[in-house]
């Protein structure tokens, strides 16, 4: 995945996009045109029509772009089961907020539908004319019954009776039996079939089997080459629901198959849970999870040969809404395109990239403990161009093993299925030490794997809470703490991104890692009220949400503006984030703009902020940079206060309102120079990006013809001095 992490998944169920007279004073506010934001749904299906846009570029590795349609794909499905599925229980339950642009819920659904129609269009479109006859022609083929031979038939006919027909389970409906339930995201074949004997026709639904390949490997079945041929061996792909349809009659014996179409429907996942109820959050989670499940259907899939009889049908039976159809020419949902992208043909993919181990932890003769390190000075690290493993994992691992450690205490939100950290966390606890994890349960879409890792961390001995009632824990932070002869000392880690060392290798994201004092006292205090009954709010070196951030960065935006009207023509903001749609916020860079500061802004995903308005914003640029590695790093610049600052919170109310966020002020003059090379190369004129315009549209540059730098390929080359690639 290089495109996106998680879809915004700020409610909309209770804790509507706040008005801005809801975020913003409105005197401060009253001289600011009332349309100088852009909408943020809108600006979603922009950040996913860009993610498109790679699938289109004919310059990337074919499999490449097939792994971006299918990104593609799985954002859109999320979009819909989060964000479109907020906005209808608005809608239905006559909740009147408008968006901080002033549509309604209903206007909002009608701009999506149209925009979503256009879009997926668009998808499928660019997957049957441009990326699968691309693979064609490198031999690989996705076919259909009618392509294959007898003998090919024959054979999968055999893989049909032994491997699908024992899971299929035909269901009718009539009288007797009701319409079957829909399960969010899985494949289904609508049936009409005649009865031979009676002649009437009924109606039949069969589910394709979501624990089975999508594509039957053909050529695995039947050779399809000479094993000793020169060039790459035919691949052969027939997807599972062709199949099944072939072989309908053995499903429906005795009747004939009048039409049959596939059909998907995507379902409301957006939920919460009560925790102001006297029970057990786990517990409350598990039975919210379950009720997912039996969410409403927000989007209807059919092929766009579906007749309008059986469309009819199963709107009627479905419940849905006309304008809730997706008509999709071609395959439907290319997630499935993962499978195609696992096919062993590295040459159509990029050259695989291995991170190497920061020079601060590089091996050496005799090699020194990262504590040792970290008593020397701070260490910033940039993943993946640094290894994870050899730097954060390898902090936590020394921390478990070292016998002078007594306590570690860590925040989980998002981490991998064979957790390297979550095992180390478990070996500290078998081995004495006071072992803290505070598990975010809430995590959307990881509910059920952070469960899991709960309960066993629980069961190995570890502490594990939950955090605070209202709020997630989003915050990146791990606190080590080591007896050194008489004293105690504490060692810190603080990210932008998850302890997941799968993501870590896809993901750009800082970390900083630190032994100063009054750091660790500050992360002391922070997992006080994290596991405690602390109100701490302010704190020495640290933001944190739900009470500093937006503040602190108001302050410091403001503090610009001041030396700007002073004279100083070092000020200027820089911020780098996944989302900027905080209307306060965007409010106070409008205030920078207007006093004259250059505000540079590289945001991956949504923007709510119009550039370039003389009067309001003529000073601000926003572009968005897409690539090999999803851009997922939050930093700030205030240039003539001389601060940059990191941590994982993005500028949405989500994170600066209902989530426990960090930031962490760099002061190293070596560490913040980097971060100034990190700035300075995404916001080179010759980088590729997409710029944001006063419209709301995005345009890619530079302009065709112009010279050409790729952000991510030059970090790539800056890190190259760094020590020999890292072991995994």
């Amino acid at each position: 995945m290089s495109a996106t992490d998680e879809i915004d998944d700020e409610s909309l169920t209770t804790l509507p996009s706040a008005l801005p007279a809801e975020t913003v004073d409105p005197d401060e506010a009253a001289d600011l045109p009332a349309d100088r934001y852009l909408n943020r749904e809108l600006s979603w299906i922009d950040f996913n029509s860009r993610v498109l846009a790679l699938a289109e570029d004919v310059s990337l590795p074919l499999l490449e772009r097939a792994k971006f349609l299918a990104i593609f794909a799985s954002n859109l499905d999320e979009f819909f089961m989060v964000r479109v599925a907020g906005l209808k229980r608005r809608d239905e339950t006559g909740l009147s907020v408008r968006s901080a642009d002033g549509r309604s819920p209903r206007e909002q659904l009608q701009m999506i539908a149209v925009r979503t129609q256009k879009v997926a269009d668009r998808h499928a479109r660019v997957f049957r004319d441009s990326v699968a006859p691309a693979l064609s022609e490198e031999n690989i083929h996705i076919v259909g019954w009618d392509d294959l031979s007898a003998e090919q038939r024959t054979r999968l006919q055999d893989h049909f009776h032994n491997e699908l027909f024992p899971i299929l389970t035909p269901l009718a409906v009539d009288p007797a039996h009701p319409f079957p339930y829909i399960s969010g995201l899985s494949l289904n074949l609508a049936v009409t079939v005649r009865d031979r004997t009676e002649g009437g026709q009924h109606f039949a639904r069969v589910k394709v089997p979501d624990n089975v390949s999508r594509f039957v490997r053909v050529d695995q079945l039947v050779p399809a080459d000479d094993p000793d041929s020169d060039g790459p061996r035919r691949v052969l792909l027939l997807p599972v629901e062709n199949l099944i349809a072939a072989n309908l009659t053995e499903l429906f014996p005795g009747m004939d198959i009048v039409e049959h179409h596939v059909f998907r429907v995507t379902r409301n996942a957006d939920f919460e849970v009560d925790e102001d109820r006297d029970e057990d959050l786990l517990q409350a989670l598990e039975r919210e999870l379950a009720r997912r499940r039996f969410g409403s259907p927000v989007r209807l899939e059919v092929g766009d040969d579906m007749t309008d009889y059986m469309l009819d049908l199963l709107l009627r039976e479905l419940d849905v809404d006309p304008a809730d159809v997706i008509q999709v020419p071609g395959l439907l949902d290319l997630t499935c395109l993962w499978q195609i992208y696992g096919i062993d043909r590295p040459a159509l993919k990029e050259r695989p990239f291995v991170p190497a181990t920061h020079p601060a932890f590089g091996e050496r003769e005799t090699p020194k403990s990262v504590f040792a390190t970290l008593r020397e000075g701070d260490v910033l690290v940039q993943h993946p161009y640094d290894s994870f493993s050899t730097s954060v994992q390898r902090f936590i691992e020394q921390a478990a093993a070292d016998p002078h450690v007594l306590a570690i205490k860590q925040t989980l939100y998002r981490t991998s299925g064979d957790s390297p950290i979550v095992n180390a966390l478990i070996d500290a606890a078998a081995a004495g030490k006071q072992v803290v994890a505070l598990v975010e349960l809430k995590a959307r879409f990881d509910e059920q794997a952070n469960i899991r890792w709960a309960r066993q961390l629980e069961q190995a001995g570890v502490h594990v809470v939950y955090g605070l009632v209202g709020l997630k824990t989003h915050c990146k932070t791990c606190l080590v703490v080591r007896r050194e002869g008489s004293t105690l000392r504490r060692y810190c880690h603080i990210g932008t991104g998850n302890y997941n060392p799968k993501t870590a290798r896809l993901y750009e994201d800082v970390g900083l890692f630190t032994a100063a004092p009054e750091i660790g006292a500050d992360l002391t205090d922070l997992f006080n009220t994290l596991t405690g009954y602390s109100r701490k709010q302010e704190y020495r070196n640290l933001l944190v949400a739900p009470h500093g951030i937006r503040d602190g960065i108001i302050e410091r935006i403001h503090g610009e503006i001041a030396l700007k009207k002073a004279g100083d023509d070092r000020a200027r903001v820089r911020l780098k984030a996944n989302a900027l749609v905080d209307e306060q916020v965007i409010d106070a860079l409008y205030r920078a703009s207007q006093a004259g500061v250059p505000v540079e802004v590289v945001v991956r995903g949504i923007c709510a902020l119009r550039p370039g308005i003389d009067g309001l914003s003529e000073n601000i640029v926003v572009r968005s940079i897409l690539g090999q590695f999803l851009e997922h790093s939050r930093i700030l610049q205030f240039g003539a206060q001389d601060e940059f600052w990191i941590g994982s919170a993005d500028m949405m109310h989500r994170n600066l309102d209902r989530r426990v966020e960090v930031m962490v002020q760099v002061r190293d003059r070596r560490l913040t120079a980097d971060l100034q090379d990190m700035f300075d190369s995404a916001l080179d004129p010759r980088t590729r990006c997409w710029e944001l315009r006063p419209s709301g549209s995005w345009e890619a540059q530079p302009a065709a013809g112009e010279q050409v730098r790729d952000h991510q390929r030059q970090m790539m080359i800056r890190n190259r001095h760094h020590a020999e690639p890292a072991a995994h």
